[in-house]
């Protein structure tokens, strides 16, 4: 079973104790976006983030000056964010570790599909932002299936924990005999089941923790997750889509 994450904005140059392992699959593609990156003004920058001058101004530096194949950081310790903070991989062990380099893949708009231990550099691009180059209207269209071949190269089961705009390289291409299946994470407010974001992080990162410290490879062994007090809920679940509930106070 392969579990599927997606990146955080926020990113560390962290290479304090986890030693890179290889570089990403499709580095090329990824250097044939930096080099369209490295064309845009600071003022096209921003309208593709969508992001302030400040970022944008830091993103075109980041963008001029990238070494795609140094100093670099593992992946999975790159990103930071709730889910990755909820996933507690600092104080992960190298068994742990050895198990999410079998298991996880990070899913990214500038690198396409990661491994743990992949190396990376900061960067900021997401995979929806609007992003044109010659022959290509959209990061979509770049990465087309390549993601997914990658992905069910020696796995036929995918557990996807990721955000939305991410699913898409996934699910349109997808066929028999891979078997998908996508966490929802709900609170129950008053007899209302609502999806909050701050708390689908935080669920997605403890049931990436949960997966990797019971090394859990089954979709049944998914179903038994009941960290932050969620429970797999029979009667709302698919084949398709499993959907994990926790009541909570009204706010």
């Amino acid at each position: 079973m392969k579990i599927v994450i997606t990146p955080a904005k926020k990113m560390t140059n962290d290479a304090s104790f986890l030693e890179v392992e290889s570089l990403p699959v499709y580095l090329e593609t990824t250097e044939k976006i930096l080099n369209h990156l490295k064309t845009l003004t600071i003022s096209e920058i921003k309208k593709m983030l969508g992001c302030s001058d400040r970022i944008a101004k830091e993103a075109y530096d980041n963008y001029q000056s990238m070494d795609l194949r140094n100093n670099l950081t593992c992946a999975i310790l790159a990103y930071q964010g709730i889910q990755y903070d909820y996933m507690a991989s600092h104080v992960m062990s190298y068994d742990d570790f050895a198990f999410l380099q079998q298991h996880l893949v990070i899913l990214s708009g500038f690198y396409g599909i990661l491994r743990p231990l992949d190396g990376v550099v900061s960067y900021r691009l997401e995979m929806n932002n609007p992003f044109k180059m010659a022959g290509y209207s959209s990061l979509y269209q770049v990465w087309g299936d390549k993601i997914y071949q990658e992905l069910i190269k020696d796995d036929h089961e995918i557990l996807d924990l990721g955000a939305n705009q991410y699913a898409r390289v996934i699910k349109k291409y997808l066929s028999k005999p891979v078997k998908y299946v996508k966490c929802y994470f709900k609170e129950e407010i008053d007899g209302q089941l609502k999806e909050i974001g701050v708390y689908v992080k935080m669920a997605r990162g403890a049931m990436t923790r949960y997966i990797v410290k019971n090394r859990i490879t089954t979709y049944e062994g998914v179903k038994l997750f009941n960290d932050l007090n969620y429970q797999y809920q029979e009667d709302l679940s698919s084949s398709e889509a499993f959907v994990f509930v926790r009541k909570s106070e009204k706010f």
